[in-house]
């Protein structure tokens, strides 16, 4: 915006074609000064004074117009854009990762076992009691507390049943103790952080989680449906829910603070990725 002083109608009024406006109030005359695009100055002399207000209008049109991809729709959908692309094309057609790891290839051609299976729903387990006792103590999250996509309960039944079975549950290993000890970590010195992994844990369970399940029990359970795969209520209706409370949170961070939430999802696909291969051990 232009801050404009008054002018003697007797005065010229100067044009650049970089500027959209120059007014000056003083006498005599000082030599123009050479400016950049945008910025807005005040100079000061003994006994008169200088405004000078400077826009680029086409720079200051394009930085307003700049949106990042989801924008429009609220922070979740940002999200959810910067995840897909973390995605392989045999994934997701957003993909744009190439297929190195064997969990990165299509379910189909995984050959999980029992024992592995077993080991990823312990640590899963360990990874959401983390979760919810963050969103159950702490004030920081409580507005996730009980949101209806919680996962620890329902793993608490399906270990249960693996025990009945004469399985062994074994103690977690090292990938879901280094995720869990992750998250406490960053539950306490970055929330931005921490909601990155909050929302690729439970989102990405209710869609590729549910679709993996479906395929490992086929092949090694007899097509026996977790408890892990159930929720109780409507579960596009819980997603919203949550949907909506994690844009109204973020409306009230800064750019930088999207920003830095948004960065974090490559580290949440590596720690939840580290869990998934033990399927497949």
């Amino acid at each position: 915006m232009a801050y404009l002083a008054p002018i003697s109608p007797s005065l010229s009024i100067l044009k650049n074609p970089q500027l959209t406006s120059f007014h000056f109030a003083f006498s005599p005359p000082k030599p123009l000064l050479a400016l950049p695009g945008n910025q807005n100055l005040r100079m000061s002399t003994n006994k008169t004074s200088v405004v000078i207000a400077a826009t680029t209008a086409p720079a200051a049109s394009e930085k307003q117009k700049k949106r990042y991809p989801g924008e429009s729709k609220g922070f979740v959908e940002e999200m959810r854009f910067v995840a897909m692309k973390l995605h392989t094309k045999e994934q997701a057609k957003e993909g744009e990762k190439e297929t190195k790891s064997p969990e990165e290839r299509p379910v189909a051609k995984w050959e999980p076992t029992v024992d592995g299976y077993l080991r990823f729903l312990v640590d899963s387990k360990l990874v959401y009691d983390t979760l919810e006792e963050l969103q159950a103590t702490s004030p920081t999250y409580t507005e996730f507390k009980n949101t209806g996509l919680e996962r620890s309960e329902k793993l608490a039944i399906d270990l249960e049943w693996f025990k009945e079975q004469g399985y062994e549950i074994p103690e977690p290993t090292a990938p879901g103790k280094t995720y869990s000890q992750y998250l406490k970590d960053l539950a306490e010195k970055d929330p931005q952080a921490f909601i990155c992994h909050f929302y690729n844990i439970y989102f990405a369970h209710s869609a590729g989680g549910r679709m993996i399940g479906r395929k490992v029990a086929e092949r090694i359970l007899d097509g026996r449906e977790l408890e892990f795969y159930k929720w109780d209520g409507e579960l596009s209706q819980l997603l919203q829910n949550v949907r909506e409370k994690l844009n109204k949170v973020a409306e009230e961070w800064t750019r930088e603070e999207k920003n830095h939430c948004l960065e974090e999802t490559d580290k949440s696909f590596k720690y939840s990725g580290e869990i998934l291969r033990l399927i497949l051990s």
